[in-house]
């Protein structure tokens, strides 16, 4: 069953926890602007229907009923959550292959002790410990067949959203519809005050 047009791109962000993820998907919104949909892991799974992480949860095929639905509408879709290989990896493929536009895979490849020292800047960080974030962190966790692009912790936010933005095309669409900025995700003042 094929999903989404020639025209959508569908971009998975994939890391562990504080990899950034969050953080390059806001930002790919904002350059972006309207038209661009996030689905999120964390707020499907932990906000909507409250859930733990488990291999099988009803999380998996929500994340793909919702980004099959988006890019059916005509949206951009951004992917994005740890998505453990060994439990959305089948799911994330099967999506890839059902869908007509550009398919584009990262992972946000950061060290443990940088996830840790990013997760203390979160308002979550009194409930989530390192313990935690050890269970929880798995190296390298990369899909099969090489799909993903890796980037590293030493890739600045801005660097990094405005690679996803050219290598997707997103760049190219935003300015053909006048959105200002939309080869770069540094801002002007001026473009900063509207």
């Amino acid at each position: 069953m094929t999903v989404g047009s020639e025209e959508t791109r569908l971009v998975v962000l994939r890391g562990n926890s504080a990899s950034g993820k969050s953080s390059v998907a806001a930002g790919l919104r904002e350059k972006f602007g309207r038209g661009l949909a996030l689905v999120a892991q964390d707020n499907l799974r932990r906000v909507v229907l409250r859930e733990h992480d488990v291999p099988g949860a009803a999380n998996i095929g929500l994340i793909d009923t919702v980004a099959r639905y988006a890019l059916d509408a005509g949206f951009h879709v951004v992917v994005e959550g740890i998505l453990y290989a060994d439990r959305y990896g089948d799911m994330l493929g099967r999506l890839r292959a059902d869908h007509r536009g550009g398919t584009h895979h990262y992972y946000l490849d950061v060290p443990f002790d940088e996830t840790l020292a990013r997760h203390a800047t979160k308002p979550i960080a009194d409930e989530v410990n390192e313990t935690h974030l050890r269970d929880w962190y798995r190296p390298l966790d990369l899909l099969p067949d090489g799909v993903e692009t890796v980037i590293g912790a030493d890739s600045a936010l801005a660097a990094t959203i405005d690679r996803i933005m050219n290598d997707t095309g997103l760049c190219r669409q935003a300015r053909q519809r006048g959105i200002p900025g939309g080869g770069s995700a540094r801002k002007t003042a001026r473009q900063s005050a509207q």
